[in-house]
């Protein structure tokens, strides 16, 4: 298989790794940005954008995806109802994209709490004041529910129970480079046989 050049490698999550790492090296804004998609107990689609911050990766081939949120969210309810979810990593200026598709499950461990720790203190308590995805009534409301977790929470906030991360483990993944007059290059990794090995396939595009 031609596989070589950036697509090159035996472990998905290390391409993945690499492209990131390039991406940040490239990108204006966000370069871990992603949009993930869940769906609701209806089947209906929901499509947002949020933030990638780690590519766990073994080097044997086992990894994951994990980006943090708010538990009472409407995308944590559709995560945790479906129990999978799906993402898009696009980069503009290395004109690539990752596509995962796969299971999901909670990390709301010390991993979260070393995360969370990791934040600014107005994020931190941004995530005490937020009842994410419910009505706001001013954006005043919001600034004063800010300033009653400061004084309750006081300078050093511990990780709200509501909030923490989400692992994606992907049974299927696949890498995009834009090619001449539209014919690109796609490679996707699918997860075969009861041993779970990863089998990449060149796609037409």
């Amino acid at each position: 298989m031609d596989r070589t050049g950036i697509f090159a490698g035996d472990d998905p999550f290390v391409i993945a790794r690499r492209w990131l790492a390039e991406a940040e090296a490239a990108e204006v804004n966000d370069p871990n940005a992603m949009a993930l998609a869940t769906v609701d107990g209806e089947g209906m689609p929901n499509v947002r954008m949020v933030l990638l911050k780690e590519i766990e990766a073994d080097g044997g081939g086992t990894g994951a995806f994990v980006f943090y949120t708010n538990y009472t969210s409407a995308k944590a309810a559709e995560i945790d109802g479906a129990g999978k979810a799906a993402f898009v990593l696009h980069w503009k200026s290395l004109r690539r994209q990752i596509r995962v598709r796969g299971t999901v499950t909670r990390e709301d461990g010390p991993q979260a709490d070393a995360y969370y720790a990791s934040r600014s203190l107005k994020s931190r308590l941004g995530a005490w004041a937020s009842d994410q995805s419910k009505p706001l009534g001013s954006r005043m409301a919001l600034v004063a529910e800010v300033a009653k977790v400061t004084a309750q929470q006081g300078l050093n906030p511990q990780r709200p129970p509501f909030w923490g991360g989400y692992r994606i483990s992907p049974v299927e993944m696949e890498f995009w480079a834009d090619g001449d007059f539209r014919l690109h290059n796609r490679f996707r990794w699918k997860k075969s046989g009861r041993a779970g090995e990863w089998v990449a396939q060149r796609l037409y595009p």
